[in-house]
């Protein structure tokens, strides 16, 4: 293989790279509180999704101070509809730990970096990266497909397999760049299928690209997710309220909003369900409807118009938009502030979806 496949795909970066708001071509980010943010954001959750979220979280929280004296609510709303909401209160009190132990400064070094709350192996690394110019080898998904391809491995493997293939590439002088451009390649041009290997500042040494059998690598080994089933109960009062509760049990859901929920076996009969898939679960619930509370579930009753001031799981947005706004755009289609003629649109609780006019009585 060339020597020179480092310098190459720096070069490569340098002239095609993406622009994104929290790095910049030619060294580290000035910003190490908007790199933090940027790359817990970035775990589970595409950079096309994360832009929004990113702009409207700098400007709600724009320091680590400000973050670090928010309320856990007002947090875990800005993150509403990303999922994996752990990420969110691990920030929140890594923001409260760096105030009262680093003076609000995020730390230059991976082994200080690695006592922080919600900082793993992986986001340490890209911190020193990309805050401080730290030539740190970072793995991901599209540097596990880059990798791969590059030497032609059809075996299955893990990140602990590409590592050693990987570091042998990094750039001791050009942490942060080196880290973007070989992302920035698995993202736009040794995409997962239909890769770009004419645009690839690699294709004479790739060996994937030689042998003709790049979509069929990587083969990453996965891990089977646990099917649970249940049920979750839509419980609505005279005056047209739901029931709805807050977890308090430890775990990804900690502190969101919800409809009373359990798991079980699937009951008999026809019910509606809704599917979500978490990081080793795969979750299916019956939706049942009830009038008042037969079961005494606790909670608190709540208008669908405030959906929007509670923090919900994703699963619970995929509930309320399609079996509560659309239930509630047959009542309150006629009024202007619920259902848009124009756009044929209902804006209710937790945002808007598209309405079928067929069913609006105006």
């Amino acid at each position: 293989m060339s020597e020179n496949l480092t310098q190459q795909l720096l070069d490569w970066y340098r002239a095609n790279g993406r622009d994104l708001p929290w790095r910049i071509k030619g060294g580290a980010h000035p910003d190490a509180y908007a790199v933090w943010i940027s790359e817990i954001m970035l775990q589970q959750t595409t950079v096309a999704t994360v832009m929004d979220y990113f702009d409207r979280w700098m400007q709600k929280f724009p320091t680590i101070e400000a973050l670090a004296n928010a309320d856990l609510q007002d947090v875990l709303m800005a993150w509403q509809g990303m999922g994996y909401y752990t990420r969110a209160r691990k920030i929140h009190e890594c923001a409260q730990v760096l105030m009262q132990k680093y003076g609000g400064h995020i730390p230059k070094t991976r082994d200080e970096l690695l006592k922080l709350p919600g900082i793993g192996p992986y986001s340490a690394s890209s911190i020193c990266c990309f805050a401080y110019n730290i030539p740190e080898t970072v793995v991901d998904g599209n540097v596990m497909r880059v990798i791969a391809r590059l030497y032609g491995i059809t075996k299955e493997i893990t990140a602990s397999d590409i590592y050693p293939l990987a570091q042998k590439l990094t750039s001791p002088e050009h942490g942060a760049d080196y880290a973007s451009a070989i992302m920035d390649l698995g993202a736009t041009v040794c995409t997962p299928t239909k890769p770009k290997c004419m645009l690839c500042p690699w294709k004479k040494d790739c060996l994937s690209q030689k042998h003709g059998n790049q979509e069929q690598i990587p083969q990453i080994k996965k891990i089977a997710k646990k099917q649970m089933d249940g049920q979750v109960y839509l419980i609505r009062n005279k005056k047209g309220e739901y029931l709805i509760r807050k977890r308090t049990e430890k775990g990804l859901l900690n502190g969101l909003w919800e409809f009373p929920w359990c798991e079980g076996k699937k009951l008999p009969g026809k019910h509606p369900s809704v599917t979500h898939i978490f990081t080793h679960i795969k979750l299916t619930l019956q939706i049942i409807h009830k009038q008042e509370n037969p079961d005494k579930f606790d909670g608190i009753w709540v208008d669908p118009q405030h959906f929007k001031d509670y923090p919900f799981s994703t699963l619970m947005q995929k509930i309320i938009k399609k079996n509560i706004l659309k239930n509630e755009a047959s009542e309150y289609a006629a009024k202007p502030y619920m259902f848009d003629k124009v756009s044929k649109k209902l804006f209710c609780g937790v945002g808007e979806f598209d309405y079928d006019p067929k069913n609006n009585p105006s």
